[in-house]
């Protein structure tokens, strides 16, 4: 519970520190910039830790850590040591001067200057292949800081002030956890701008617990996400895992602004370098990873919905997309990403996917698509998800399971739909609703109007729609009418209106009349009458 209330106070701290760019600019705008800074923080509040430890100083504030920070950094011998040793322990270094605390000392005597956080930004990103070009996206000389270099300098310095009062780095977990809020609260404001970056908590959970179910304890564990915008979908596997240790994230994004909060968020959340994988590239355009490994136990995906690709002839040659004879049609390339994850997906390995329900029924070269996936028997379940849950998007979704090397090729369907809570803006899936979708798919049985196991004979009979309408009927039939009831019930109500009507003529006799009302008086007897 402690925990838990500390990690609420972290998220809402954090979350106030944006009151200082709220009103320069728009939630996508100001993303970068505080996300970038709590980073910073975080980086720069390790170090001073980690150099007391190394330094053998027993100290009890982050003031007291930075002076033995520049005293040895002042000493030749022991400031070489502490470099190599640094390096070794977190992989970088930051001058005494540049350091988050020593900024804000400038900050509060007034000679704070964002040349000198550029500077702190530039010697990180050059200190390790981890964390190159890292802090791109944080435009300290943007207009929309401040019309002049002094107002722009106010507002980081603002910020930084803000961020300064919180204890970042050993909040462990919390952070990871404080960081995701953060996230998912830019993502809350920014509307349809956050479907690029963001998989609501609720959804990731569902899809992380399928895949992972019966694996939990399985080392070395791989996941893949091809569209891993800032990485909540792979990151939610630490939370369900007992083995979280080994746990192995593959993932790549097209956006590097995205690619480069997914390297932040997987650093935040204790992720070690040699457990991360990351790629800023196009995933239909070019293959990856091809190096290996090449296939993982487990691939989630949230990509971006009927989106645009080449589908050029030459993708039928790509091993990825040959086996089905056709492409996916460029102006909805849901297919092809779904086909891009299925490669790479090992032979007892689960896939979760969440895209539009057109997937489920349109013809012509999805309809061929899906036919051969049927025939396959990789299409394991289709869930269908309440409208209105995303941030980009209100219509309706649907998580398709896929598996290889199925001995059946039935399909299983779940419709929930219609269960959620109806919030302010979103309707939102609880724990309740994701457990109860859960033991659904373990148990893959019949359930009224909720889901049904369709044989391949049912599904080809269907000519292979997989719309779950035709296979979950959820219609409720409305109770008959009473006729007799009902024409007992206008009786009576006509017969009060009657009282009612007699009541007010008998009102209006007794009322005083004037010369100015008895004409309105007589207006309304006329109706009641």
């Amino acid at each position: 519970m402690e925990a838990q209330q500390a990690s609420k106070q972290l998220q809402q701290a954090l979350w106030n520190s944006a009151d200082v760019l709220r009103g320069k600019m728009e939630p996508n705008d100001y993303k970068p910039y505080l996300l970038g800074l709590v980073f910073y923080k975080y980086l720069s509040d390790t170090l001073l830790w980690q150099t007391a430890d190394l330094l053998d100083e027993k100290v009890g504030n982050l003031l007291e850590a930075q002076r033995i920070y520049e005293a040895a950094f002042a000493d030749d011998k022991k400031r070489n040591r502490l470099i190599k040793a640094l390096q070794d322990n977190v992989s970088y270094v930051i001058q005494p001067q540049l350091t988050f605390t020593h900024l804000v000392e400038a900050v509060q005597q007034g000679r704070f200057q964002r040349s000198d956080l550029q500077q702190a930004f530039r010697d990180i990103e050059q200190s390790s292949e981890l964390f190159e070009d890292l802090f791109e996206d944080v435009d300290l000389d943007s207009k929309k800081l401040g019309a002049t270099p002094q107002k722009q300098n106010d507002t980081i310095s603002k910020v930084m002030q803000e961020i300064d009062t919180l204890d970042i780095s050993h909040a462990g977990d919390v952070l990871g956890d404080a960081y995701e809020y953060l996230i998912g609260q830019f993502a809350s404001d920014s509307g349809k701008k956050a479907g690029e970056f963001y998989t609501p908590q609720a959804v990731s959970t569902l899809m992380t617990r399928i895949v992972l179910h019966g694996r939990e304890d399985k080392k070395g564990f791989s996941l893949y996400d091809p569209t891993m915008g800032s990485g909540s979908l792979l990151l939610n596997a630490k939370k369900y895992s007992k083995e979280k240790a080994s746990l192995l994230y593959f993932g790549q994004e097209l956006n590097t602004s995205t690619y480069n909060l997914a390297r932040m968020n997987m650093i935040l959340h204790g992720v070690a370098n040699s457990n991360q994988f990351l790629s800023n590239a196009d995933t239909l355009d070019e293959d990856w990873p091809v190096d290996e490994p090449t296939i993982f136990d487990g691939v989630m995906m949230n990509p971006p919905y009927s989106a645009k690709w080449s589908a050029a002839k030459g993708f039928l040659e790509d091993p990825r997309f040959s086996p089905y004879g056709v492409l996916a049609p460029k102006s909805k390339a849901d297919f092809a990403f779904l086909l891009h994850g299925y490669y790479h997906l090992k032979n007892d390995g689960v896939m979760a996917i969440v895209l539009p329900h057109g997937v489920l029924f349109r013809g012509n070269a999805e309809g061929k698509i899906r036919q051969r996936l049927l025939d396959m028997g990789a299409i394991d379940t289709v869930i269908g998800l309440p409208p209105n849950i995303f941030f980009n998007t209100s219509i309706p979704t649907t998580v398709i399971l896929l598996k290889k090397d199925r001995k059946d090729r039935d399909v299983f369907f779940i419709d929930a739909s219609k269960e959620f809570t109806k919030a302010k803006t979103q309707n939102l899936l609880e724990p309740k609703h994701i457990d109860k979708i859960l033991q659904t798919y373990i148990d893959r049985k019949d359930i009224d109007k909720y889901a049904h196991l369709a044989t391949y004979e049912e599904i080809k009979e269907n000519e292979y729609n997989l719309n779950i309408p035709r296979y979950v009927d959820t219609f409720e039939e409305e109770e008959p009418i009473d006729l007799l009831a009902l024409s007992q019930e206008v009786s009576t109500l006509n017969a009060d209106i009657r009282q009612t009507e007699s009541d007010l003529l008998a009102l209006f006799d007794q009322l005083q009349v004037t010369e100015d009302t008895k004409a309105i008086i007589e207006a309304a007897k006329a109706v009641l009458r």
